[in-house]
């Protein structure tokens, strides 16, 4: 079923029963994250701790925009 024909039979619900679809949605969608982290796995992540070269180029732009507007 697609999208377009779903939405008109979702209006037709009254509240309680919407809330219900949502809340099963939000639900599958959990599980859909939570499958996607394994236990016992590491995963890359970034940080911003010794980012001395982004710093410097926010410096940059910040300082650039600064002296536009003054």
């Amino acid at each position: 079923m697609t999208m377009t024909e779903l939405m008109p039979l979702l209006r037709k619900l009254n509240r309680a029963e919407k809330l219900h679809v949502m809340q099963c949605l939000v639900s599958d969608l959990a599980q859909d994250e939570s499958d996607l982290l394994r236990q016992n796995m590491s995963y890359p992540i970034w940080s911003p701790y010794d980012a001395f070269e982004a710093a410097d180029t926010m410096l940059k732009v910040l300082a650039a925009e600064k002296s536009n507007h003054a």
